[in-house]
């Protein structure tokens, strides 16, 4: 036999646990700290309560000048990180200097692939705006110069030259045709030689009636002709180019003057960018080369006139201003992209459609928030760029590389095959801030290697802070500053204190204090328009009560007809009286952020058999995972308290009653635990309280999640039947510090109408369910008889007896039997 001190429970003989006194079942909150009578009085929190990790990781990030220091913050989506980050980062953008300007120009060697200039801030709108007023102006400068006299006369003179050196050539050949009785005939087929008499030309009639020797002759005189013929006309076309390139040569000419003053007047301005005055020399050579586009005339012989447009003729002289700040802006840019698409991270080249093709050229290059964000900050949702094709893996390259390309999702995938622009890429110094949930982030760390390459810093968000009198009226202090900046009526005394007390109930801890902001800023909100709807100035306690009820009224549909059914006894759920093997047991049901407690018939069977506990939810599929972990906990209890000189030889069967979806989670293992005691000690269970709580192999009662909202349920069945005084909840006793009631329940307990019972160890809670005293072994190493544990125990060792007696008046049977448990 084992001794005492090898046994859980050794000592002071466990007690039967008293009802808890009303003050622990809710707590007030103290802003005695405070003097105020509303919100109005209370000076706004400056600063954020509460979170000093994440404060001090924010700072670290925005300030670190090292690549991949950028950040990612977790934390419950109604921590308000995206304010709270953006009001850290703001005044720490704001004594910086701007960064430059981004703009894309055209590039003359290659127009596919435009060139990006940095030009310092404010100044890229003057580029533009001096490259369109240059082009406006030589629209009209230009047909003005190339119309002018001294044009038309230079230009008559290269004509004339060109005329005269082919009239002399003809000329010259006219006369020796002459000498020779022939003319030079201009047909349509080119130029011919015919014999000829007194200047007219000989019919051919007349000519094939001359004789042979008259006609050899002027054959003979044709011949040296022709020969002469051909080398004019093979001399035309040098003549033809000659002139071309004196045309030319006094079109740039031309130009290279009504230019030049344009174009150094306009680029005087920029004398400190160098990269701009290249700009201005290409674009100065290229218009005199193509200076034709503004000469050119219309049907009506009118010049055509500069169309500045997107997609006309002159875009290549403009300039695409991709990325501006006001010229005396200060400070970094705060950028957050709500849709992180890959175009809308990176930048994208847009189209149009001229007849029936896509075009398209540098200046339908469009930022990104990589664009926009360049010198600053961008801030992006996790979630929302992981759910995007693309976006997580072009963010990546562009920390990675330190420049920002423009990409193509079409292109990636193969799906166009559109020419297209290659635009230069930009360089990039940006912080990144990544919002999510820590699973997200965890997950993310797990699959990908590349995340803590690039996001170097993590900051966590609070979900609570611990409740004392100074972060009690930093709470009212963050209320004020709530219901200052939404716009809110200011909130009386009572109204913050009751704000206060939500905000621990919303911790599920009466220690705690939520710091989800974003739920309180909703209830606050909510009693504002009810106050409205009374005509009040002030938000009082009764307005943010009438909120907070109205809220869980609008939710309760399924929790109504839950308790619905149990008060029609369509699920069986006993309030009064005892019963062996069946406990109620409490569960909480959340659907679509509400929670409702549940309670749920536990029974239990036993039999003897080979040492099995079945978990009958397990084995039709319905149990988790951690459910059937606790169930396995029972087994080990039963097995390490009771028996210890013989083999368990039990069969126990659990159930969770009128259970028809999934069962999870190992609250109710203690509540099982009770059961499967009670059917084998043969000791009936009060039906009047309901059981939470997990359970560990000692028999030590553990703590567990919803605790409110679990004795809630219950007691709103008892409620609804009739409370009869001895009604009640048995929790853990280390849930006692959690403990935020409802007020109903707060005064029925009050009233000793209805009682929650902290529970520490099975035992404890066994005296209270059965009214038999749980038992300590004696110094025989046995439980005595008269409690619960010697009659748990008798049991067993009546089963094991049963078995060893049916094991030696029938061995195959016995055999047969073990197989059939097992396999059960």
């Amino acid at each position: 036999m084992p001794s005492g001190s090898d046994l859980p429970y050794s000592g002071t003989p466990p007690s039967t646990p008293a009802a808890l006194s009303p003050e622990l079942l809710y707590r007030r909150a103290d802003l005695s700290g405070l003097i105020f009578t509303s919100t109005a009085d209370v000076p706004p929190l400056d600063g954020i309560a509460g979170q000093d990790r994440a404060v001090d990781a924010v700072r670290f990030a925005a300030k670190i000048a090292k690549p991949g220091f950028n950040l990612f913050v977790i934390g419950r989506a109604e921590a308000d990180m995206r304010r709270t980050v953006r009001s850290m980062l703001e005044p720490l953008a704001a004594t910086d200097e701007p960064p430059p300007d981004q703009v894309y120009v055209n590039n003359f060697a290659d127009p596919q692939r435009p060139i990006a200039l940095a030009l310092p801030a404010g100044r890229a709108p003057q580029f533009s705006k001096a490259m369109r007023a240059l082009i406006d102006d030589l629209g009209a400068a230009l047909p003005a110069a190339f119309s002018s006299e001294e044009y038309q006369t230079r230009r008559g003179a290269i004509e004339e030259v060109f005329q005269k050196k082919q009239a002399d050539a003809f000329t010259a050949l006219h006369g020796k045709a002459r000498e020779k009785q022939l003319v030079l005939l201009r047909t349509p087929m080119g130029f011919t030689l015919a014999p000829a008499r007194d200047g007219q030309v000989v019919p051919p009639e007349e000519f094939r009636n001359w004789d042979k020797d008259k006609q050899q002759k002027v054959q003979g005189d044709i011949l040296p002709l022709e020969k002469e013929l051909e080398r004019i006309m093979r001399h035309v076309p040098a003549w033809e180019k000659e002139r071309r390139d004196d045309v030319r040569k006094l079109d740039r000419d031309m130009a290279t003057l009504a230019i030049g003053q344009s174009i150094d007047e306009a680029k005087a301005d920029f004398a400190d960018l160098p990269a701009v005055i290249a700009q201005f020399e290409a674009v100065r050579s290229d218009l005199i080369e193509n200076v034709a586009m503004f000469v050119m005339k219309g049907e009506g012989g009118e010049p055509i006139v500069v169309d500045s447009g997107t997609g006309g003729p002159f875009d290549r002289y403009l300039v695409n201003v991709l990325v501006t700040r006001e010229p005396d802006a200060r400070g970094l840019p705060i950028v957050e992209e709500l849709h992180p698409t890959l175009g809308n991270l990176v930048g994208r080249v847009e189209y149009l459609s001229r007849q029936g093709a896509l075009v398209t050229n540098f200046r339908l290059i469009k930022a990104g928030a990589l664009h926009r964000a360049n010198g600053g900050y961008l801030l992006l949702d996790a979630r929302s760029l992981l759910t995007e094709p693309f976006s997580w893996a072009a963010l990546k390259r562009a920390l990675g590389q330190g420049k920002v390309t423009i990409e193509d999702a079409g292109r990636v995938l193969g799906l166009t095959s559109t020419v297209t622009l290659e635009p230069a890429p930009i360089a990039l110094d940006l912080k990144v801030v990544l919002f999510g949930e820590r699973m997200l982030y965890y997950l993310l760390v797990s699959i990908d290697p590349e995340l803590s390459e690039h996001f170097k810093v993590l900051a966590d968000f609070e979900d609570d802070i611990t409740r004392t009198p100074d972060s009690e009226a930093a709470l009212a202090r963050l209320v004020a500053s709530v219901a200052g900046r939404e716009g809110l009526r200011p909130i009386a005394r009572d109204g913050v204190a009751l704000l206060v007390e939500h905000a621990a109930r919303l911790a599920d801890d009466a220690g705690k204090l939520t710091l989800l902001v974003d739920l309180i800023r909703d209830v606050a909100m909510e009693a504002d328009f009810w106050a409205g709807e009374t005509g009040e100035g002030v938000i009082s306690a009764e307005h943010v009560a009438r909120a907070l009820d109205k809220r869980e009224w609008r939710a309760s549909r399924l929790r109504d007809r839950s308790k619905e059914s149990i008060l029609k006894d369509i699920a069986l759920i006993r309030t009064e009286g005892k019963t062996t093997g069946q406990i109620n047991g409490l569960s909480v049901i959340e659907l679509g952020g509400f929670r409702f407690g549940r309670p749920t018939r536990i029974t239990c069977r036993v039999r003897p058999g080979g040492g099995q506990v079945v978990d009958i939810e397990r084995e039709a599929k319905l149990g988790g995972p951690i459910h059937s972990k606790g169930v396995l906990i029972l087994a080990g209890f039963l097995a390490g308290r009771y028996a210890l000189d013989a083999p368990m030889s039990l069969y126990a069967s659990l159930v969770f009653e009128q259970s028809y979806g999934g069962v999870e989670g190992d609250s109710a293992s203690s509540a099982e635990l009770y059961t499967l005691l009670s059917a084998l000690a043969d000791a009936p269970l009060r039906q009047d309280i309901a059981v939470t709580g997990s359970v560990n192999q000692h028999g030590e009662v553990q703590a567990i999640g919803g605790v409110n909202e679990k004795i809630e349920g219950f007691f709103d069945v008892c409620n609804a039947r009739r409370l009869t005084g001895r009604q009640g909840v048995a929790i853990p006793r280390s849930n006692v510090q959690h403990l935020m009631l409802r007020k109903d329940i707060v005064d029925a307990c009050a009233a000793g109408r209805f009682s929650i019972y902290p529970v520490a160890s099975i035992d404890e809670g066994l005296q209270l369910l059965t009214g038999l005293p749980a038992g300590e072994r004696g110094e025989d190493g046995r439980y005595p008889a008269d409690t619960l544990n010697g009659r748990v125990e008798q049991r067993l060792h009546d089963y094991a007896k049963t078995l060893q007696r049916f094991g030696k008046a029938n061995p195959a049977a016995q055999e047969g039997s073990g197989t059939a448990e097992d396999a059960s």
